[in-house]
Protein backbone atom coordinates (compact mmCIF):
# COMPACT_ATOMS: atom_id res chain seq x y z
CA UNK A 1 0.00 0.00 0.00
CA UNK A 2 1.78 2.94 -1.32
CA UNK A 3 1.83 6.27 2.18
CA UNK A 4 2.45 9.88 1.97
CA UNK A 5 6.32 10.53 2.97
CA UNK A 6 4.84 11.89 5.89
CA UNK A 7 3.05 8.76 6.72
CA UNK A 8 5.57 6.28 5.60
CA UNK A 9 7.93 8.35 8.43
CA UNK A 10 5.59 8.42 11.23
CA UNK A 11 4.45 4.71 10.96
CA UNK A 12 8.48 3.80 10.71
CA UNK A 13 8.85 6.19 13.86
CA UNK A 14 5.65 4.17 15.32
CA UNK A 15 6.86 1.10 15.21
CA UNK A 16 10.77 2.02 16.41
CA UNK A 17 9.70 3.89 19.52
CA UNK A 18 9.69 1.19 21.61
CA UNK A 19 13.00 -0.48 20.46
CA UNK A 20 14.96 3.42 19.90
CA UNK A 21 13.29 5.70 22.17
CA UNK A 22 13.92 9.15 21.71
CA UNK A 23 16.40 8.15 18.73
CA UNK A 24 13.24 6.64 16.96
CA UNK A 25 12.56 9.83 14.60
CA UNK A 26 16.37 9.91 14.21
CA UNK A 27 16.50 6.04 12.94
CA UNK A 28 12.60 6.55 11.11
CA UNK A 29 14.49 9.53 9.63
CA UNK A 30 17.60 8.05 7.93
CA UNK A 31 15.55 4.74 7.15
CA UNK A 32 12.77 6.61 4.63
CA UNK A 33 15.62 8.38 3.33
CA UNK A 34 17.96 5.23 2.52
CA UNK A 35 14.71 3.80 0.28
CA UNK A 36 13.68 6.77 -1.16
CA UNK A 37 17.09 8.13 -2.18
CA UNK A 38 15.64 11.65 -0.69
CA UNK A 39 17.37 13.68 1.15
CA UNK A 40 15.97 14.64 4.69
CA UNK A 41 15.06 17.79 3.17
CA UNK A 42 13.71 16.66 0.22
CA UNK A 43 11.32 14.09 2.67
CA UNK A 44 10.09 17.14 4.43
CA UNK A 45 9.17 19.01 1.09
CA UNK A 46 7.68 16.01 -0.05
CA UNK A 47 5.70 15.22 2.78
CA UNK A 48 2.30 15.28 1.44
CA UNK A 49 3.39 13.44 -2.02
CA UNK A 50 2.75 9.43 -2.30
CA UNK A 51 5.82 7.59 -2.12
CA UNK A 52 6.34 4.68 -4.58
CA UNK A 53 5.11 1.19 -3.70
CA UNK A 54 8.64 0.24 -4.08
CA UNK A 55 9.94 2.94 -1.72
CA UNK A 56 7.09 1.79 1.18
CA UNK A 57 7.97 -1.92 1.00
CA UNK A 58 11.87 -1.16 0.91
CA UNK A 59 11.32 0.91 4.38
CA UNK A 60 9.18 -1.62 5.87
CA UNK A 61 12.06 -4.03 5.00
CA UNK A 62 14.22 -1.56 6.52
CA UNK A 63 12.48 -1.37 9.92
CA UNK A 64 11.95 -4.97 10.13
CA UNK A 65 15.88 -5.56 9.72
CA UNK A 66 16.28 -2.70 12.91
CA UNK A 67 13.86 -4.35 14.53
CA UNK A 68 15.76 -7.72 14.32
CA UNK A 69 18.85 -6.01 15.75
CA UNK A 70 20.60 -5.54 12.65
CA UNK A 71 23.13 -2.31 13.24
CA UNK A 72 22.71 0.65 10.88
CA UNK A 73 25.04 0.52 8.87
CA UNK A 74 24.50 -2.22 7.43
CA UNK A 75 20.94 -1.45 6.64
CA UNK A 76 22.24 1.70 5.37
CA UNK A 77 25.23 0.11 2.75
CA UNK A 78 27.78 2.77 4.30
CA UNK A 79 28.70 4.75 7.15
CA UNK A 80 31.27 7.85 8.17
CA UNK A 81 34.98 7.50 9.11
CA UNK A 82 37.07 10.19 9.38
CA UNK A 83 35.55 12.49 6.85
CA UNK A 84 35.01 9.86 4.59
CA UNK A 85 31.71 7.89 3.47
CA UNK A 86 32.49 4.36 3.17
CA UNK A 87 30.42 1.16 1.84
CA UNK A 88 29.80 -1.33 4.62
CA UNK A 89 28.64 -4.60 4.38
CA UNK A 90 28.20 -7.62 6.83
CA UNK A 91 31.74 -8.89 4.97
CA UNK A 92 33.46 -6.03 7.45
CA UNK A 93 33.28 -4.74 10.57
CA UNK A 94 31.76 -1.15 10.91
CA UNK A 95 33.86 1.44 11.45
CA UNK A 96 33.82 2.89 14.99
CA UNK A 97 35.47 5.99 16.82
CA UNK A 98 37.51 3.45 18.86
CA UNK A 99 39.63 3.38 15.35
CA UNK A 100 40.04 6.89 15.41
CA UNK A 101 43.01 7.01 18.11
CA UNK A 102 44.99 4.12 15.65
CA UNK A 103 43.96 6.39 12.38
CA UNK A 104 45.45 9.64 14.15
CA UNK A 105 48.32 7.52 15.38
CA UNK A 106 49.48 6.35 12.25
CA UNK A 107 48.84 9.38 9.89
CA UNK A 108 51.05 11.39 12.44
CA UNK A 109 53.89 9.28 11.68
CA UNK A 110 52.94 8.86 8.25
CA UNK A 111 53.42 13.02 7.83
CA UNK A 112 57.25 12.44 8.56
CA UNK A 113 58.18 9.32 6.73
CA UNK A 114 61.12 9.70 4.67
CA UNK A 115 60.14 10.40 0.81
CA UNK A 116 57.93 8.28 -1.13
CA UNK A 117 56.66 6.29 2.08
CA UNK A 118 54.78 2.64 1.78
CA UNK A 119 52.14 1.64 4.25
CA UNK A 120 50.38 -1.43 5.01
CA UNK A 121 46.98 -1.69 6.54
CA UNK A 122 46.78 -5.19 7.86
CA UNK A 123 43.48 -6.73 8.70
CA UNK A 124 41.97 -4.04 6.58
CA UNK A 125 38.51 -4.62 6.40
CA UNK A 126 36.51 -1.71 4.91
CA UNK A 127 39.66 0.11 4.31
CA UNK A 128 38.66 2.94 6.63
CA UNK A 129 42.52 3.26 8.52
CA UNK A 130 44.34 2.70 5.32
CA UNK A 131 41.92 4.73 3.44
CA UNK A 132 41.96 7.69 6.23
CA UNK A 133 46.04 7.55 5.72
CA UNK A 134 46.21 7.76 1.93
CA UNK A 135 43.39 10.87 1.84
CA UNK A 136 45.69 12.56 4.29
CA UNK A 137 48.79 11.91 2.42
CA UNK A 138 46.90 13.04 -0.60
CA UNK A 139 45.44 16.58 1.19
CA UNK A 140 48.39 17.40 3.10
CA UNK A 141 50.80 16.52 -0.25
CA UNK A 142 52.99 13.83 1.18
CA UNK A 143 54.89 12.98 -2.31
CA UNK A 144 53.61 9.77 -3.82
CA UNK A 145 53.11 7.77 -0.25
CA UNK A 146 51.45 4.27 -1.14
CA UNK A 147 49.32 2.67 0.76
CA UNK A 148 48.33 -0.98 0.39
CA UNK A 149 44.73 -2.40 1.88
CA UNK A 150 45.96 -6.27 3.43
CA UNK A 151 43.00 -8.75 4.42
CA UNK A 152 42.99 -12.74 3.61
CA UNK A 153 38.96 -12.47 3.57
CA UNK A 154 38.17 -12.09 -0.23
CA UNK A 155 34.55 -10.67 0.66
CA UNK A 156 36.02 -7.78 3.15
CA UNK A 157 38.76 -6.68 0.25
CA UNK A 158 35.82 -6.60 -2.42
CA UNK A 159 34.32 -3.91 -0.06
CA UNK A 160 37.68 -2.35 0.50
CA UNK A 161 38.50 -2.32 -3.65
CA UNK A 162 34.96 -0.73 -3.57
CA UNK A 163 35.87 1.89 -0.81
CA UNK A 164 39.26 2.73 -2.94
CA UNK A 165 37.65 3.52 -6.10
CA UNK A 166 34.63 5.75 -4.22
CA UNK A 167 37.45 7.45 -2.85
CA UNK A 168 39.34 8.32 -6.40
CA UNK A 169 42.34 6.56 -4.85
CA UNK A 170 43.17 4.13 -7.35
CA UNK A 171 46.26 5.90 -7.66
CA UNK A 172 47.29 5.57 -4.59
CA UNK A 173 46.01 2.31 -2.89
CA UNK A 174 45.90 -1.48 -3.59
CA UNK A 175 44.59 -4.41 -2.32
CA UNK A 176 45.89 -7.04 -1.51
CA UNK A 177 44.93 -10.86 -0.26
CA UNK A 178 47.61 -11.47 2.58
CA UNK A 179 46.78 -13.95 6.24
CA UNK A 180 48.38 -11.86 9.42
CA UNK A 181 49.11 -15.42 10.70
CA UNK A 182 51.41 -16.46 8.01
CA UNK A 183 54.53 -15.28 7.07
CA UNK A 184 54.53 -12.83 5.12
CA UNK A 185 54.98 -13.22 1.63
CA UNK A 186 58.23 -11.95 -0.28
CA UNK A 187 55.75 -9.98 -3.11
CA UNK A 188 55.22 -7.42 -0.65
CA UNK A 189 58.25 -6.11 -0.06
CA UNK A 190 59.24 -3.96 2.45
CA UNK A 191 57.03 -0.83 4.51
CA UNK A 192 58.17 1.93 6.06
CA UNK A 193 54.74 1.40 8.24
CA UNK A 194 52.29 -1.04 9.18
CA UNK A 195 49.42 0.04 10.71
CA UNK A 196 46.50 -2.94 11.76
CA UNK A 197 43.31 -3.50 13.93
CA UNK A 198 43.44 -7.18 14.30
CA UNK A 199 41.14 -9.24 15.70
CA UNK A 200 41.29 -9.22 19.84
CA UNK A 201 37.87 -10.40 21.81
CA UNK A 202 38.55 -13.03 23.40
CA UNK A 203 37.26 -16.06 23.19
CA UNK A 204 35.47 -15.94 25.95
CA UNK A 205 34.25 -12.31 25.35
CA UNK A 206 32.65 -13.80 22.06
CA UNK A 207 30.32 -15.27 23.90
CA UNK A 208 29.07 -12.34 25.76
CA UNK A 209 29.08 -9.71 23.08
CA UNK A 210 26.18 -7.67 22.48
CA UNK A 211 23.90 -9.36 20.35
CA UNK A 212 24.54 -6.62 17.72
CA UNK A 213 28.13 -7.23 17.13
CA UNK A 214 27.41 -11.04 18.05
CA UNK A 215 25.05 -12.24 15.35
CA UNK A 216 26.14 -9.75 12.68
CA UNK A 217 29.82 -8.44 12.62
CA UNK A 218 32.01 -11.44 10.84
CA UNK A 219 33.55 -13.52 14.01
CA UNK A 220 36.56 -13.22 11.67
CA UNK A 221 37.61 -10.09 12.15
CA UNK A 222 36.53 -10.40 15.83
CA UNK A 223 38.15 -13.26 17.29
CA UNK A 224 41.53 -12.92 18.91
CA UNK A 225 42.21 -16.14 20.53
CA UNK A 226 42.11 -17.64 24.12
CA UNK A 227 43.87 -14.02 24.98
CA UNK A 228 42.55 -12.33 22.35
CA UNK A 229 46.31 -11.97 21.51
CA UNK A 230 46.77 -14.57 18.70
CA UNK A 231 47.30 -11.79 16.09
CA UNK A 232 49.82 -9.33 17.54
CA UNK A 233 51.76 -12.46 18.46
CA UNK A 234 51.69 -13.81 14.70
CA UNK A 235 51.75 -10.36 12.94
CA UNK A 236 55.35 -9.07 15.42
CA UNK A 237 56.04 -12.71 14.34
CA UNK A 238 55.60 -12.61 10.14
CA UNK A 239 55.73 -9.10 9.42
CA UNK A 240 58.38 -7.89 11.14
CA UNK A 241 60.72 -8.85 8.45
CA UNK A 242 58.42 -6.56 5.77
CA UNK A 243 59.43 -3.34 7.91
CA UNK A 244 62.21 -1.32 6.78
CA UNK A 245 64.93 -0.77 9.10
CA UNK A 246 63.85 0.97 11.84
CA UNK A 247 59.96 1.02 10.68
CA UNK A 248 56.93 1.26 12.51
CA UNK A 249 54.27 -0.99 13.67
CA UNK A 250 50.97 0.96 14.81
CA UNK A 251 48.09 -1.14 16.76
CA UNK A 252 44.95 -0.70 17.95
CA UNK A 253 43.87 -3.18 20.76
CA UNK A 254 40.71 -4.05 23.24
CA UNK A 255 40.68 -2.27 26.79
CA UNK A 256 42.71 -3.18 29.23
CA UNK A 257 45.03 -4.69 26.76
CA UNK A 258 48.19 -2.23 26.49
CA UNK A 259 50.41 -3.41 28.91
CA UNK A 260 50.44 -7.09 27.34
CA UNK A 261 50.69 -5.90 23.44
CA UNK A 262 53.70 -3.70 24.54
CA UNK A 263 55.27 -6.78 26.30
CA UNK A 264 55.05 -8.81 23.23
CA UNK A 265 55.95 -5.88 21.19
CA UNK A 266 59.23 -5.35 22.98
CA UNK A 267 60.06 -9.16 23.36
CA UNK A 268 60.09 -9.12 19.21
CA UNK A 269 62.29 -5.85 18.98
CA UNK A 270 60.38 -2.80 19.29
CA UNK A 271 60.53 0.45 21.22
CA UNK A 272 57.44 1.44 22.21
CA UNK A 273 56.94 5.11 21.32
CA UNK A 274 53.71 6.47 21.88
CA UNK A 275 50.49 4.97 23.70
CA UNK A 276 47.10 6.91 22.47
CA UNK A 277 43.61 6.78 24.69
CA UNK A 278 40.95 7.45 23.28
CA UNK A 279 37.95 10.34 24.24
CA UNK A 280 36.71 8.38 27.31
CA UNK A 281 40.40 8.48 28.09
CA UNK A 282 41.08 4.43 27.39
CA UNK A 283 44.48 3.43 25.90
CA UNK A 284 43.67 2.42 22.73
CA UNK A 285 46.32 2.13 20.17
CA UNK A 286 50.29 1.94 20.27
CA UNK A 287 53.23 3.14 17.97
CA UNK A 288 56.38 1.08 18.37
CA UNK A 289 59.63 1.24 16.06
CA UNK A 290 61.43 -1.35 15.30
CA UNK A 291 65.10 -1.73 16.87
CA UNK A 292 68.14 -1.97 14.33
CA UNK A 293 69.07 -5.37 15.16
CA UNK A 294 65.75 -6.67 14.03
Amino acid sequence: MVKTYADLFLDARRALLKQEGQFAANVARELVCAASGKSAEQIIADRELYASEEVCELTESFVQRRLRGEPMPYILGQWDFYGMTLTVTPDVLIPRDDTVVVTELAIKKAMYLEQNPRILDLCTGSGCIGLAVASQCVARRVKDARVTLGDVSAPALRVARRNVAQLHLTGRVNCVTVDALRPAQDFLGTYDLIVSNPPYVTSEEMKTLDPSVRDFEPHLALDGGADGLDFYRAIIKNYTSALAPRGYLCFEFGMGQENAVCTLLKKGGYEILELKKDTAEITRAVLAQKKEEF
